[in-house]
């Protein structure tokens, strides 16, 4: 198993990293809120550890567990110390009126992560289809959770891949990172039902094999 460090606080930051340690990686929390990365690694137990928000992670996946809206400044906060790692995005970039998102019609948050982030670091769109206290849960009746992917570097895609398995889920490579605003597109169709139709979110989007 791996070191995988998060930086954040919130319901995916848990999510994620309850069965990152469930599964036997060591977990690494930071927060620009020092009191709740030290409530979340309790809460996450299993030997997680703090870090200092803006030095560089232990673990060479980091999943970028914060808010769209503020992912871009902690990403340059970083700089250099996301330097040859794997950076998870987790984001959906939706606008107020839950309809449209908020980056530019030929990007995506991943993509916009990317041009913040230092050159040599890898970004990987994953996660952000599944809501948090579903993706907590884990499977449902012996059925895995689907996490899409999307990201240009092919080792990157394999690591991050490796990973979601080792947490029982089910990785599903869409394709290049260019495939990440469709994605957030997911995000913006769960919010969707939520609102016309199933009227919950104890629910998942994924594949269903046909034969």
């Amino acid at each position: 198993m791996s070191t995988i460090s998060i930086i954040g606080s919130g319901g995916m930051a848990a999510a994620i990293g309850g069965l990152a340690a469930k599964a036997g990686h060591a977990v690494e929390v930071m927060s620009r809120d020092a009191a709740k990365a030290r409530a979340l690694a309790e809460q996450v137990g299993a030997g997680a550890t703090t870090g200092t928000f803006g030095a560089a992670p232990a673990g060479d996946i980091v999943i970028l567990a914060v808010p769209y809206a503020a992912v871009l400044d902690v990403v340059k906060h970083y700089g250099e110390g996301l330097a040859g790692k794997h950076l998870v995005d987790v984001t959906n970039p939706v606008a107020s009126d839950h309809m449209s998102l908020v980056t530019p019609e030929d990007s995506s948050g991943a993509q916009e992560i990317a041009k913040a982030a230092p050159a040599d670091a890898d970004v990987v769109k994953a996660f952000n289809t599944q809501f948090s206290h579903v993706l907590a849960a884990g499977p449902t009746e012996g059925h895995p959770l689907d996490v899409f992917l999307a990201g240009d570097n092919a080792e990157a895609k394999a690591r991050v891949s490796a990973f979601i398995e080792s947490l029982g889920l089910r990785p599903r490579d869409t394709g290049p990172l260019s495939l990440a605003r469709t994605l957030e597109h997911v995000g913006l169709l769960s919010l969707g039902l939520v609102a016309h139709s199933i009227k919950h979110t104890n629910f998942s989007i994924g594949v269903s094999l046909l034969g």
